[in-house]
């Protein structure tokens, strides 16, 4: 399980178990054929917090945002890609929430749950419309919420909100369908990899954790969004 605090500036998890310990070369003339991929999966789950600059935060981030680049860290973790590879993504959360955030992908990992990509929202110049588009899974983006009523700060501005394969998980928001190629999963019924359904791995993953889920707003759903805050 991954583990930060406020002070923390690299953190990594779980341990290795001691089969793990041996370098890769020693791993490789031990472990042949299928195991060579069980002992790679085990490896992957290791992730690591670090703190996260100005600069890396590019145009997710200016003055005037609800958070400080100091109050935010790069997570960066393993996850299962639609191709049944392993891969590593990032991404830029609060550091309060930083270690349920590592808490939640290792049970993603650990279920093989399909992710499409996982990038800093910076990778699109802040863009929300672009990182949709790209089926990307992000985080923190000083952006203000998608929604009717005054103008307020996203939750995903506080670096407390995850959207989760957008493409697959679109969001109603007055009439439009957000990303338009999400307008293909709009039949929730039929369940598909990379979905998050009421009882599936990805919603309980993130309600064990004790986040909660955009797809229970009925009126204006958003299947690809997950907040600390419910918000």
């Amino acid at each position: 399980m991954l583990r930060a605090d406020a002070a923390s500036t690299v953190t990594s998890w779980p341990a290795p178990p001691p089969a793990c310990r041996q370098s890769a070369a020693a791993a490789a003339s031990v472990y042949i054929g299928p195991m060579v991929h069980v002992l790679l999966a085990a490896l992957a789950l290791h992730g690591s917090v670090t703190p996260v600059t100005r600069a890396e935060l590019g145009a997710s981030w200016h003055p005037g945002c609800p958070v400080a680049p100091s109050q935010l860290r790069r997570v960066t973790l393993p996850y299962w890609g639609f191709d049944g590879a392993a891969h590593t993504g990032t991404l830029v959360v609060n550091v309060a929430v930083a270690a349920r955030v590592g808490t939640i992908f290792e049970r993603l990992y650990r279920a093989r749950f399909p992710i499409r990509r996982m990038r800093p929202i910076a990778a699109y110049g802040g863009s929300d419309d672009r990182s949709m588009a790209a089926d990307n899974t992000s985080a923190f983006n000083c952006r203000y919420a998608v929604a009717a009523g005054p103008k307020r700060w996203s939750v995903h501005a506080y670096g407390e909100a995850i959207d989760v394969n957008p493409v697959e998980n679109p969001y109603l928001e007055g009439g439009k369908v957000l990303p338009p190629a999400g307008r293909r999963y709009l039949d929730r019924a039929t369940v598909r990899p990379g979905m998050a359904v009421a009882g599936g791995r990805l919603v309980a993953a993130f309600a064990a954790a004790g986040w909660q889920w955009g797809g229970r707003w009925t009126a204006s759903p958003d299947w690809q969004h997950f907040s600390a805050t419910g918000g």
